[in-house]
C-alpha cells in the first residue's frame, strides 16, 4: 500500500469534511473515520465502493476523478 501517497489524497481530497484527523463534521454529514461505527460496513470493497460511488448524496462520487489504484491507495490509508 501507497500510505503516503493516501495520506496526501486524503489531505487533498478528503480533510475539508472529515477533518485533518478523519474525526468527522456532523453538521456536514462527514462520519468519523477513526472510531468503529461504519454504517456501511468496514470492509475493503465497501470503502472502495463508498469512495468510488458516494454515499446519500452528501460523499461526492470519486470515480473518474480518482483512478482504481489511487481510490485503492485512499482506501487502505
Amino acid at each position: 500500500a501507497d500510505l503516503p501517497k493516501g495520506q496526501k489524497l486524503f489531505a487533498d481530497n478528503c480533510a475539508a469534511c472529515h477533518g485533518d484527523q478523519g474525526k468527522g463534521n456532523r453538521e456536514l454529514g462527514a462520519p468519523n473515520l477513526t472510531d468503529g461505527i461504519w454504517l456501511y460496513g468496514a470492509d475493503k470493497a465497501t470503502i472502495v465502493e463508498a469512495i468510488a460511488n458516494g454515499r446519500g448524496s452528501v460523499m461526492p462520487a470519486w470515480a473518474g476523478r480518482l483512478d482504481e489504484p489511487t481510490i485503492k491507495a485512499l482506501t487502505v490509508y
